[in-house]
């Protein structure tokens, strides 16, 4: 009997001993409507910085999927012909792979060199791979410089693949920082509508709270993302690398082998 005496009381002042707590308008969309200048502004970046690195995503992964079909295809080409002639006239469709810029700087450098070395040959190095006979045979000045040009090539190539990539790791650095001076913001102003308003009750409280938390939220919306890609396009950098650098020491081989 005493419960329900108390639960009988308690709704009477529910329905009318105690003033109703209004609705809060929840959406984000609101939220971010009702929110201050310098959080719309926080906002803005935050959306900026999100949309490029997106961007920026997309474009990788198009440039190195095309990237490593590219150099499959090369390396089949490469490794089948006996005539770096032969290599040179598929270059330029297989221009997206890094091994086909390697390719042409050492192609380019042993012809200049073997022309050089014998002038009234022609281009040995364009006709065979591979000279065809001993008496003739041409022979590189410098099998260094061969090196350099390569390595040069090679260096060429990591500009290429790493552009851009960078920005990721500036968004995944600075987002998060950028949503928190946005939330700290947003709560130093919430507090002041508190103190105008003299209240403490949760309708005063919770909308300022929740429109300062959004900048937070975005700005991990924006980091995680970016984190996560430019770790994984390292590691295709990492591995397209290594595959410049296997292909590079296969050239200096073939080049050693026949030219030296």
């Amino acid at each position: 009997m005493r419960t329900c005496v108390f639960l009988a009381l308690a709704f009477q002042q529910g329905q009318g001993g105690a003033p109703a707590v209004p609705a809060v308008e929840g959406d984000i969309v609101s939220l971010v409507q009702r929110g201050s200048l310098i959080s719309q502004i926080v906002l803005a970046i935050l959306v900026l910085f999100s949309a490029i690195s997106w961007g920026i995503v997309f474009y990788k992964l198009w440039q190195y999927q095309r990237a490593q079909r590219q150099s499959a295809n090369f390396l089949e080409i490469f490794r089948r012909s006996s005539k770096f002639s032969e290599v040179q006239a598929v270059c330029r469709t297989l221009a997206d792979s890094p091994l086909v810029g390697i390719f042409q700087a050492g192609y380019a450098e042993l012809t200049a060199q073997l022309k050089s070395a014998n002038p009234a040959a022609g281009n040995p190095a364009g006709g065979e791979g591979r000279p065809a006979a001993a008496s003739t045979r041409p022979t590189l000045k410098s099998f260094d410089a061969l090196d350099r040009a390569l390595l040069r090539a090679s260096g060429v190539e990591m500009q290429r693949l790493e552009k851009k990539v960078n920005f990721l790791a500036t968004t995944a650095s600075i987002s998060p920082y950028i949503g928190l001076f946005g939330t700290v913001w947003g709560i130093m102003t919430s507090f002041q509508q508190i103190a105008g308003a003299g209240s403490t009750s949760l309708a005063v409280v919770a909308p300022g709270i929740a429109e300062a938390l959004i900048a937070t939220a975005a700005g991990l919306f924006a980091a995680i993302p970016a984190v996560y890609f430019y770790n994984h396009f390292a590691h295709q950098v990492k591995t397209f690398s290594q595959s410049m650098e296997d292909f590079s020491l296969e050239f200096l081989t073939i080049a050693e082998r026949n030219f030296m």
